[in-house]
């Protein structure tokens, strides 16, 4: 029995790692449900530590939810209802969220939040002619050189406010997804722990399960994470990073204050844990509010790309990370990917150096703004999250609607919305009956116009709609 616990030598306190250690134990499952932990006077005996030592460890594995206690009966392992544990035979959509792979043809696309389409292809067909003829071998080939314009242009497009990332910081990737995950690969181990928001981009949390990375949980309030309970986290999960967004965080809109963000850095360089800054939308907004990035350099990394507001068919992106991790981020980027195709590289980097994209983007902010402006006229009276720049609401559903069942119904008369599972990014029981639909996908505002029709029709038909979905 004792010999699991025969090397417990490592960083931290004698408790921590010897919680850490029975932990890893009930994962690995050598110790599994209804399992009795040694008596913790027997336990400090074996190990050479006081009872006071194990009584603490046994502590904080009952503070994990892992263990219970009883006075006279001993300690037990639990049954796992693990946020970061999914269980894929009961859970058959955590590969793909709650929306279907390929999206019905007949249905107006409010799940997506990709740039709208205001003619950039014209700009991308003549730059991908340009390239063609200036780089034919290397269009033929694998992609082995990186020339330093792909860097520049990373440092440039990732550029806002007072962060002005080097292009020695710079990782290109295939998109914002990527490149998060490429970090996350490189910089952690399968079996540590990933700490999320509950309502978040969960994209990343499922992807980080896919490659065996737990998740932990964080609250969040109408000003985005907390940092009390982040601190909480680190104490009792000890994540190796988190993900966030700090600037208009998807689906919530809410924005950090430098406030919090100070805190956050403070307390992830006292627990040693690594910021992922997500700044796709908050690159959108104009936000003055320092980046994350500015008060904890050394174990932030930062994500952007052209998906939001250039075009998401291109998959450009690029990280901006501290140096010492630059070159195993690309090499996780390289064996997670196959490698970044010439052609994607060379037309992301174009389109930033020669300032089209930064046209492209004024032009499609523009086009965000009003169709944001119908959203905000036709539900008026009803309560809602949106800012002009970003192309996606969160609305609050009156009672007495259902997240699932107001999707449905949306499904069901030819709007395509996503529900606030769809954000989750593990299991939680926290109910927001609130819904996203994003406003960027249909071609045409008309079309947006009609899809707003249908969700407000919805809402107006309070009880009476509700009582003919669900």
């Amino acid at each position: 029995m004792t010999n699991w616990f025969s090397d417990l030598s490592g960083p931290g306190p004698l408790y921590q790692r010897l919680a850490d250690r029975i932990e890893s134990g009930i994962d690995r499952g050598t110790m599994p449900a209804g399992f009795k932990l040694p008596p913790q006077r027997d336990l400090a005996y074996d190990i050479g530590a006081t009872v006071g030592t194990v009584g603490r460890a046994y502590q904080l594995l009952r503070e994990r939810g892992l263990v219970s206690g009883e006075v006279g009966r001993g300690t037990y392992v639990l049954k796992r209802h693990d946020d970061a544990q999914p269980d894929i035979e009961t859970t058959p959509l955590s590969y793909e969220g709650t929306r279907g792979f390929e999206a019905p043809p007949d249905k107006l696309r409010f799940d997506s939040t990709a740039a709208p389409d205001i003619g950039q292809g014209v700009a991308v067909g003549e730059l991908l002619a340009r390239i063609a003829a200036d780089h034919p071998s290397e269009i033929s080939s694998y992609t082995r050189d990186f020339p330093e314009r792909w860097f520049e242009a990373g440092s440039r497009w990732l550029a806002r406010n007072d962060f002005r990332p080097a292009p020695d910081t710079i990782v290109p990737t295939l998109g914002t997804h990527a490149g998060v995950i490429s970090a996350i690969s490189a910089l952690t181990a399968p079996g540590d722990t990933i700490a999320f928001e509950h309502l978040t981009y969960s994209q990343v949390a499922r992807s980080a399960g896919l490659i065996g990375r737990r998740v932990a949980l964080v609250a969040a309030d109408g000003e985005g994470l907390d940092p009390e309970d982040f601190a909480h986290v680190c104490a009792q999960k000890h994540p190796k990073m988190i993900f966030l967004m700090p600037t208009m965080q998807n689906p919530t809109l809410a924005t950090l204050s430098a406030a919090r963000r100070q805190e956050i850095a403070r307390i992830a360089r006292e627990h040693n844990v690594l910021l992922i800054e997500d700044d796709l939308y908050g690159a959108m907004t104009g936000d003055t509010t320092p980046l994350l990035a500015e008060y904890a350099p050394e174990r932030t990394i930062v994500a952007g790309g052209l998906s939001k507001s250039v075009a998401a068919g291109v998959r450009g992106g690029w990280l901006s990370c501290p140096p010492a991790y630059r070159h195993r981020i690309r090499v996780a980027h390289k064996m997670l990917t196959g490698g970044l195709p010439f052609l994607s590289a060379e037309l992301c980097s174009r389109l930033v150096l020669s300032g089209r994209a930064a046209e492209i983007r004024t032009q499609i902010l523009a086009e965000i703004e009003a169709r944001t402006a119908m959203v905000r006229g036709r539900l008026a009276g009803f309560s809602f999250n949106s800012h002009a720049r970003v192309p996606f609401v969160w609305l609050t559903l009156p009672d007495p609607w259902l997240s699932g069942t107001f999707k449905n119904a949306a499904r069901q008369n030819g709007v395509l919305i996503d529900d606030e599972d769809e954000f989750k990014a593990g299991r939680s029981e926290k109910v927001f009956h609130r819904i996203r639909f994003g406003i960027s996908q249909p071609h045409r505002r008309e079309q947006v116009e009609a899809g707003i029709g249908v969700i407000r029709r919805l809402l107006d038909e309070g009880r009476a709609g509700y009582e003919s979905f669900g």
